[in-house]
C-alpha cells in the first residue's frame, strides 16, 4: 500500500509549472503504462492548458485547486476546487482559467 499527499504534490507541481516555459508540470500518482488505471496530477498556470486531443479511454478530472475549462466540440464545462468532471469519449481540450491543479484518472480501454 502506498499513500500520497495530493496537497504536497499540488504545491510542488504548481511551483514547477510557474518556473516552466510551458506553464505545466505533471506526475503519475498511480498506475502507468503497465496498469489499466492511471492517475496523473497536472498543474497548470493561468492561461495555459492542453491542446485538443483524443480521449485515451474512460476518464475523469478532479479539480484540486483553481478553475479549469474542459471543451469538447461546442460544449464546455467549468470546474473549480472540489469538482469532478466526467471527460467525454471524444476530442477535448483543457484550459486553466486560473492557476490550477487537477487529477486526471484514466481507465484504458
Amino acid at each position: 500500500m502506498r499513500k500520497f499527499s495530493l496537497d504536497a504534490l499540488a504545491r510542488e507541481h504548481l511551483e514547477r509549472a510557474a518556473a516552466a516555459d510551458n506553464g505545466r508540470s505533471a506526475t503519475t500518482v498511480y498506475g502507468g503504462h503497465e496498469h489499466t488505471l492511471r492517475q496523473t496530477l497536472l498543474a497548470l498556470t493561468a492561461g495555459t492548458g492542453l491542446a485538443e486531443h483524443e480521449s485515451p479511454g474512460e476518464a475523469t478530472l478532479l479539480v484540486l485547486r483553481g478553475r479549469v475549462r474542459l471543451t469538447s466540440g461546442d460544449t464546455a464545462w467549468e470546474g473549480r476546487s472540489g469538482d469532478l468532471i466526467a471527460i467525454p469519449p471524444a476530442r477535448h481540450a483543457l484550459e486553466a482559467l486560473e492557476d490550477a491543479v487537477v487529477v486526471l484518472t484514466v481507465v484504458k480501454a
